[in-house]
């Protein structure tokens, strides 16, 4: 029975989001089922992260036990047929039985995108927060970004209604920038924030993003973001920035937990 690490891309326009639901479509959902046909019995499948409705990913990773021999690359194949284009399995890879890819990751990377300017590309509406006004402050987004990096209690960030064990992670790197270019564009209209840690609260990079946004449009300094945090109070924090902004662009792993692609 192999176990297989899959790496996904896909546009959450239009999607419940990642995990399975009652009602709507799932990526967790499309990409079951498509296994389920494929394999001749339900199969299961665990993500790195449970993206929202209308978030977006470009290396979200599953872990998936089929009972059938196959390879990787023809399981990449076999997938893409099955799913509907705004999902596509980017590559599959051999690995251990006991591979889970929520548990064993160690670190998750997520790309924010705004949009700057006074009206924005029809090509991006779908892709990025639009921030009318004049120009984000992009030194004072990151001096209150710096501060959320460490070990931290980010129950301030955290969406309502939420049940966790704990509100406690650690940010790895959290950067606000203004690319120099873009494809679609003039280059001064996308800012974008990156940040990557060992783990996310619900709604977490949305909400930062929302507070950041406060403090780029001049209405709060920088150092507000820290007294956001030891608030611990969500009613303190900034906006929940729209789902369509974000992005989960990545997930890395110790090499312990997957066995070497063999392709």
């Amino acid at each position: 029975m192999p176990t297989f690490k899959l790496t996904l891309a896909y546009d959450g326009t239009g999607l419940v989001g990642w995990q399975r639901q009652a009602e709507g479509t799932s990526v967790q959902g499309l990409l079951e089922d498509a296994l389920s046909e494929l394999d001749g019995r339900p199969v299961s499948v665990a993500g790195a992260g449970r993206t929202d409705a209308g978030v977006h990913a470009l290396g979200q990773v599953a872990g998936a036990t089929l009972e059938r021999s196959i390879d990787a690359p023809t399981l990449v194949r076999a997938l893409n047929v099955r799913l509907p284009l705004a999902v596509r399995v980017l590559h599959a890879a051999d690995a251990a039985a006991n591979f889970h890819a929520r548990f064993q990751a160690r670190r998750k990377t997520y790309r924010y995108r705004l949009w700057n300017a006074e009206v924005i590309s029809p090509f991006e509406r779908a892709y990025a927060w639009h921030v009318l006004g004049p120009p984000l402050d992009i030194d004072s987004m990151n001096e209150a970004a710096e501060q959320v990096v460490g070990a931290h209690d980010f129950a301030a960030f955290q969406g309502t209604g939420t049940e966790t064990a704990t509100t406690e992670r650690e940010v790895f790197s959290s950067t606000v920038a203004r690319p120099t270019n873009s494809s679609l564009a003039p280059g001064e209209a996308l800012v974008t924030y990156d940040i990557s840690g060992n783990g996310f609260l619900r709604h977490m990079v949305r909400n930062i993003v929302g507070t950041l946004v406060e403090v780029g449009r001049h209405r709060r300094p920088p150092g507000w973001m820290g007294e956001v945090m030891a608030g611990r109070r969500r009613t303190e924090a900034g906006r929940t920035a729209p789902a369509e902004g974000l992005f989960l662009v990545r997930v890395d792993y110790d090499e312990a937990a997957q066995i070497e692609d063999k392709r």
